[in-house]
């Protein structure tokens, strides 16, 4: 089953293989139309029956809303009436002027569990090299959601181009995120405004991933890495011990040159070779219903908390 509805793309094939391959540098109401997103969200006051006999008879319930699209009618969600939405246009609009004027090019688009939520990814135009041509390039992800499943979230990512694997570029002050929750209007010139100084998170990012590149670590450390990131806090039956046990052993072998990029002089035998493992593991192995929901669970979800635990792990190893 596949999480996302719609979506367009630039250059490589997504992680699902599906959606529409776009030319680069499309206008944005072009995007909008491919990846699914020139719709509205809506909203409606909810009402409920009072007579099962007489459906017509019923009663508005004043605290919550309903939304829905406006292109199908489907409901997406019931909300507070405080809930402030973040509309599909906005989320495009948003790169109107980084990808215009800014050196900014969208790469990825859609909509995922049919509207619920959705997403933009554009390439920032910042790119490093670590030791033998290990290449990781910046990124800009804008998602929200209107079941009140995250906040609207401007995030700087990096992409590890050998494997294409994705990490959040956030340090110790969370300086590459900005979230702003539903009970807050969303302002893009503001979050532009806070990215602007966030931005030079990317030079420090680099400062550290390259310190990890440089980090030799031995087997021993290896494995007590692995296993603080990766074993279950609630491994109290057997079955939870052994899956965290297949799983810390499957994440070592990518570690020890099953991976892409795992024979890099960067990588192999590194702390920062360590941090990949985990992060190829949680985007691209790591047990799913479908690429969509891992992919969800790596940017949104619990992959994303693992992937966050293996990069504070890391920076402890080149401290």
């Amino acid at each position: 089953m596949h999480l996302v509805q719609s979506m367009a793309y630039v250059n490589e094939t997504p992680w699902h293989g599906l959606g529409t391959r776009l030319e680069p540098h499309q206008p944005i109401e072009v995007w909008a139309r491919e990846a699914g997103m020139d719709w509205q969200v809506l909203s409606a006051d909810v009402r409920f029956a009072t007579d099962a006999s007489d459906p017509e008879q019923t009663v508005p319930f004043s605290d919550q809303k309903v939304l829905y699209r406006s292109d199908s009618y489907l409901p997406l969600s019931v909300v507070s009436k405080r809930f402030q939405i973040v509309q599909p246009a906005e989320i495009l609009e948003f790169y109107r002027d980084l990808t215009e004027i800014g050196g900014f090019q969208l790469e990825t688009a859609g909509v995922l569990k049919e509207g619920r939520k959705l997403w933009a990814l554009a390439r920032t135009g910042h790119s490093a090299y670590l030791k033998g041509g290990d290449q990781v390039d910046g990124y800009l992800l804008l998602a929200t959601a209107c079941d009140g499943s995250m906040a609207t979230t401007a995030q700087f990512t990096s992409v590890r181009v050998v494997c294409n694997n994705t990490l959040a570029i956030a340090l110790g002050d969370n300086a590459g995120a900005v979230k702003v929750g539903h009970r807050s209007q969303f302002n893009a010139q503001a979050v532009k405004r806070q990215l602007g100084i966030a931005i030079s998170s990317w030079g420090a990012f680099m400062a550290r991933i390259k310190a990890m590149a440089a980090c030799a670590v031995s087997d021993a450390t290896a494995k007590e890495f692995l296993t603080g990131v990766l074993a279950s806090k609630a491994a109290n039956s057997s079955e939870a011990v052994a899956l965290s046990e297949r799983t810390i052993q499957s994440v070592h072998e990518l570690y020890a040159g099953k991976g892409l990029g795992s024979q890099f002089s960067s990588s192999a035998g590194t702390a920062w070779g360590l941090l990949n493992s985990v992060t190829e593991y949680v985007d691209h192995h790591r047990r799913s219903h479908s690429p969509d929901h891992r992919r969800d669970a790596a940017w949104f979800g619990q992959g994303s908390a693992i992937k966050q635990r293996a990069w504070e792990a890391s920076l402890k190893l080149v401290a």
